[in-house]
């Protein structure tokens, strides 16, 4: 690689909500932790919680402040949070964190169901010595084939309408597709290129996070070139969230 690559590791990774996968402990400290030892220049964070009144009660460990603006702290990063879903105690959503100025823009509403609340964050990255910035989508589709085909339209419109073309982009997060039958079609669609795909010609497996069977997790890029790709499967996050994180080295074309 030569000296003046302008380059970049983003990593995406579904938290749930910073509880066990049984919800009977917060480890929202063990995840802050292993996620620093990753060393990413930007991670995109699905299911964060911005309140829950209920567990911040039972949970002494359990912070009062929104987990974006926790991890934000504890990381020494800028932060910008979605909300995707409101319930009377608190509620979720994405939320995207950098080490570079972080421009938030717009949180994307792309539910199609009641009972799914889902959200795409857009917002722009300036990294270091970078003479452009860098588009994020933080994108949390849902569980059902028939809703993500609605909601691959929804984030295509959005992207065709409100974003540069020329602009590197990225669109990363929990997509849902375990059958891997149709994030493709969003990716052609807008001219995409997959991080694992593009490094090993084929997805890898993130989900469930003890015994990854499915490729639930996606990195999109757009005017970048995927130097690398990889998921974060070392013992700690095995036993953390029910997903394991995907990281990717791209490159400014």
């Amino acid at each position: 690689m030569s000296n003046n690559e302008q380059k970049l590791t983003i990593t995406s990774y579904n938290i749930h909500k910073g509880m066990s996968p049984f919800n009977r402990q917060v480890i929202i400290e063990p995840i802050a932790k292993a996620l620093k030892n990753l060393n990413s220049d930007i991670y995109c964070l699905q299911e964060v919680q911005g309140q829950n009144l209920k567990r911040t009660v039972k949970f002494a460990e359990f912070p009062q402040q929104s987990q974006s603006e926790w991890f934000g702290e504890y990381l020494a990063v800028s932060h910008e949070y979605g909300k995707n879903c409101e319930y009377p105690h608190g509620h979720h959503g994405n939320a995207v964190l950098s080490r570079f100025p972080l421009d938030p823009k717009h949180n994307v509403n792309i539910t199609v169901n009641r009972l799914e609340k889902r959200g795409v964050l857009h917002c722009e990255i300036l990294p270091s010595d970078w003479h452009t910035p860098v588009t994020v989508l933080n994108a949390h589709l849902n569980l059902l084939e028939k809703d993500r085909t609605k909601q691959y339209q929804a984030i295509s419109g959005y992207v065709n309408e409100q974003i540069n073309p020329t602009m590197p982009l990225i669109l990363a997060g929990d997509f849902n597709d375990w059958q891997q039958v149709s994030c493709d079609k969003l990716a052609k669609n807008l001219g995409f290129t997959e991080a694992f795909r593009a490094c090993h010609d084929r997805l890898l497996p993130t989900f469930p996070a003890r015994l990854p069977v499915l490729s639930l997790d996606r990195i999109y890029v757009k005017n970048l070139t995927v130097k690398n790709a990889w998921v974060n499967n070392s013992p700690i996050f095995r036993q953390l969230s029910d997903h394991l994180p995907i990281s990717a080295e791209l490159i400014l074309t």
